[in-house]
């Protein structure tokens, strides 16, 4: 019989037995709860194992990085380890105030869900006794060090210089330094996380048969657009309103017009899967690497639902705390490098999408309208799409909705 303690990952602890009735556990409790299962009553005393939570299905195991070594002192729910998968990392914390006793997996070790990570002595347990050390024998005595011989004696002092030979007047061949300045390299292992990026860009590569078409988008109306409103969108809603929104939205309504860019190819059984509804994906660059959450069902969302939506995404990513299901499934994929000054470029595909819009700077560009040089606040756009399933009609159509979709949001209302 065990003690079953469940974390969820909002911080709250919640602790009960086998035997406690279901209504018991809270329901909020989900599968990326971390469980550790005491086994104080199998070694005589409040040493607590913990092991590794489990997994959601896609993720098999995970590497670990240690934050605690043995000895260190820890409170209740603080971080003993991290379990870095190809998806996210995973903390571990400690459920209970404690002694670190034993680590029972080394720095970088792979790990599976239940795999026991370390033993915690809780505070107030006593220390098992150790055994009283021999004592250290004594100093050897030295050995008596031979005497020394006499040193030889000196050769003489030389009273004239031996002869110099003269020096030739050629000019000294100047040759290259057999010495060159030292250029020093390191070497760093790649994290799970990059090997799976690397791993699934080339699997992308191999697979796809990708083509990229572009656009430009004339930004002066969705910028007049916020202008105007990003004030009151902030008091009503107290988030901040921005260009993402309109992409992620316009991204649905062509999405919905051409259902094919939002479809997928099954390889095994070489069938075209359609998707009634609209998982985004958004791209969104961690000191770890970029990793994709998940924007969920964007065909019902108004522009709020979204920006709140990629806000709180967005947080959690930065503070690493995306659960692997804020990054499973997706429909398409939306990256925006503009936001680091990209000018143009072209996205490979998340697979296993069909495709992905690329987003770029607003650069002020002369352009034609109505016969005259205008200046106007430009962005180019790239979609690489799947051209063993996507047409270039279909791709090209596609982009040009989401272009009329921005230049104009009306047309989000009127549904043209």
């Amino acid at each position: 019989n065990c003690t079953l303690a469940r974390r969820s990952l909002s911080g709250e602890s919640y602790i009960f037995s086998p035997g406690d009735k279901n209504e018991a556990v809270p329901k909020a409790l989900s599968s990326e709860c971390v469980q550790v299962c005491l086994s104080a009553s199998l070694t005589g005393d409040d040493v607590v194992t913990v092991n590794t939570p489990a997994f959601a299905e896609s993720v098999t195991e995970g590497d670990v990085r240690w934050e605690k070594a043995v000895g260190d002192t820890v409170a209740e729910d603080e971080v003993v380890c991290e379990i870095e998968t190809d998806k996210t990392s995973v903390q571990v914390p400690a459920p209970a105030a404690g002694v670190i006793e034993a680590l029972l997996v080394p720095d970088g070790g792979k790990v599976e869900g239940g795999t026991p990570l370390f033993k915690l002595r809780k505070t107030g347990a006593a220390p098992a006794k150790a055994k009283p050390a021999a004592a250290p024998p004594p100093p050897a005595a030295p050995e008596p060090v031979a005497a020394a011989a006499p040193p030889p004696p000196a050769a003489p002092i030389p009273t004239t210089m031996p002869p110099v030979p003269p020096v030739s007047a050629q000019p000294i061949d100047s040759k290259p330094g057999e010495t060159t300045a030292a250029f020093s390299s390191c070497q760093v292992k790649m994290n799970r996380m990059r090997q799976r990026i690397a791993q699934r860009l080339k699997e992308a590569q191999n697979t796809c048969a990708m083509l990229t078409t572009f656009n430009e988008i004339d930004m002066s109306n969705i910028r007049e657009m916020r202008a105007v409103h990003k004030d009151p969108f902030l008091k009503k809603h107290n988030l901040k309103l921005g260009f993402m929104s309109a992409f992620v939205k316009a991204s649905a309504f062509a999405l919905q017009d051409q259902p094919v860019v939002n479809a997928v190819i099954d390889d095994t059984t070489k069938e075209i899967v359609y998707r009634d509804y609209v998982d985004i994906s958004v791209a969104v660059a961690t000191p770890r690497g970029l990793v994709v959450p998940v924007v969920r069902n964007v065909e019902n969302m108004n522009f709020a639902d979204i920006e709140r939506a990629i806000y709180e995404l967005g947080e959690k990513a930065r503070k690493n705390e995306l659960a692997i299901e804020d990054m499973d499934g997706g429909t398409f994929t939306i990256s925006n490098g503009g936001v680091f000054g990209s000018l143009f470029g072209t996205p490979i595909i998340n697979p296993p999408q069909s495709a992905i819009l690329g987003m770029h700077a607003i650069v002020d560009r002369p352009v034609a309208v109505g016969g005259k040089i205008e200046v106007r606040p430009m962005m180019y756009v790239a979609l690489t799409y799947d051209h063993r399933l996507i047409d270039g009609r279909e791709a090209v159509t596609f982009l040009r909705k989401i272009k009329a979709a921005v230049e104009d949001p009306r047309v989000l209302l009127l549904d043209l």
